[in-house]
């Protein structure tokens, strides 16, 4: 089995939090092996951000697709920063998703490496605790999953750990 990332551009077709959910339980009933690791969404409803566990990337966008949630873009990813068995239990607060697209030429072990070596520099920032971070595994970009007290302190923690931001999402809060 293999991790998916699928976004969706909701396209104001859901505008709030209950309405989200009941697509999401939705979404559940009808991955049969598949599995959904987590789901964000943006707090304007905008985006959404899924993660799969999963054979085929196709089950996954057909089962979207069948209830009205558009898929703008589907990669294979990896976690890195976290276990995935941990990600699964969704104990930590999450509320940023930073979006950045990686250099051409950057590796996947070379990426390891800089994130190994930098993550260190996350304590000058105290405020924000780093959670976890999905690269795509054709390096073609990487989300990376914060709790933060607002943007600016996103910011301040991405510069400590010298890593750029194409792209900040505030989050929803999710009921529990």
């Amino acid at each position: 089995m293999a991790l998916y990332l699928v976004e969706s551009s909701l396209n104001e077709k859901i505008k709030e939090q209950e309405a989200f959910e009941a697509k999401v339980e939705q979404l559940q009933n009808q991955l049969g092996n598949n599995e959904l690791i987590e789901v964000q969404v943006a707090s304007d409803f905008s985006r959404a951000f899924f993660i799969f566990e999963a054979e085929k990337e196709t089950a996954l966008t057909g089962s979207l697709d069948i209830l009205g949630i558009p898929v703008a873009l589907t990669k294979e990813v990896r976690i890195v920063g976290q276990e995935l068995e941990e990600a699964k239990k969704q104990k930590e607060k999450i509320n940023y998703l930073v979006e950045w697209n990686l250099p051409e030429n950057l590796t996947m072990d070379q990426y390891l490496e800089r994130k190994k070596t930098n993550s260190v520099h996350y304590a000058e920032v105290p405020e924000v605790s780093f959670s976890r971070t999905y690269v795509c595994e054709d390096m073609s970009k990487c989300l990376c999953f914060y709790d933060a007290p607002d943007d600016e302190a996103v910011v301040r923690a991405r510069e400590a750990v010298k890593a750029p931001v194409d792209q900040i999402t505030q989050l929803s809060s999710k009921k529990k």
